[in-house]
């Protein structure tokens, strides 16, 4: 009986947030070296993430595709491109259509932007259908502390039941909400656009580990995405901030190999059974 498996559909990239505090320049070249597809690009107070040609110049640099660019709206973000966040996500959109990148990922408003909470969904909606750009809004999870929780996103964390047509499901806020991924998966469907591939042990912090050192069901998820034929971008966005360059090689090496591992679905011959 012969066995062999398909390459994967999905395109497995690395956040240049994977090097903080390391630039953009630190990440595509270790996402060129270690034979990743491409990159996220996660607008920071680095220029060179704000700016699409110094950007262009680092794709055509390193022959690496810009699958996304993650819109600064983060609490550590608050002051880039000012402070209104529809500026934000509207730049964000230009930056990713100067760069060839098809999706923009968002997290939900903070509850104390109350005015853009209220057009959220609707102002989504309308930009994608003006530019064809997908805006995929990223699971959150609540906020805790003093053994009490705290509802920080409005209108939810949760994007699932949301009617965003575009979702970025990323597997460290699974484990720090207590989310159910692969059902959160199963309920998106097609709306799943987007997989921030990390780990996570449930604690009160967003740890991003690597895959498979955490709780989540991170080879189950790329298996049934691959099974389904998923075309999406799956992102690894890994927390190595404190560890050494070769600590950090090692890491980003890790959650590759095991993307393309668990996103390789088996293929039928003809004649088995199916």
């Amino acid at each position: 009986m012969s066995s062999a498996v398909s390459i994967p559909g999905a395109t497995v990239a690395l956040s240049t947030a994977s090097v903080y505090p390391e630039g953009c320049a630190a990440a595509f070249a270790t996402a060129a070296r270690l034979g990743y597809d491409g990159v996220e690009v996660m607008v920071w107070t680095d220029p060179v993430s704000q700016e699409a040609g110094a950007l262009a110049a680092l794709a055509r640099l390193h022959d690496l595709r810009i699958v996304s660019v993650h819109a600064p709206t983060l609490l550590l973000t608050q002051r880039i491109w000012g402070p209104d966040p529809w500026t934000k996500v509207d730049r964000s959109i230009e930056l990713a259509q100067e760069v060839g990148a098809d999706t923009v990922v968002l997290h939900p408003p903070f509850r104390w932007q109350k005015e853009y909470a209220r057009d959220f969904a609707e102002g989504v909606a309308l930009r994608e259908h003006e530019t064809g750009v997908r805006l995929a809004v990223e699971n959150m999870f609540p906020w805790r502390a003093r053994q009490r929780e705290y509802q920080a996103y409005l209108p939810h964390w949760d994007p699932v039941p949301q009617p965003y047509d575009h979702v970025t499901l990323d597997l460290s806020h699974t484990a720090t909400a207590g989310s159910d991924a692969m059902e959160m998966a199963r309920v998106l469907g097609p709306r799943l656009a987007h997989v921030h591939l990390a780990d996570g042990l449930g604690s009160l912090k967003d740890e991003h580990l690597v895959p498979g050192r955490g709780t989540q069901p991170c080879a189950e998820l790329l298996e049934s995405l691959a099974a389904e034929g998923f075309s999406g971008s799956v992102v690894a966005e890994v927390t190595t901030r404190k560890l050494t360059a070769e600590e950090r090689e090692v890491d980003l090496a890790e959650a590759l190999a095991f993307a393309r591992l668990h996103l390789a679905s088996p293929v039928t011959s003809p004649g088995e059974a199916r």
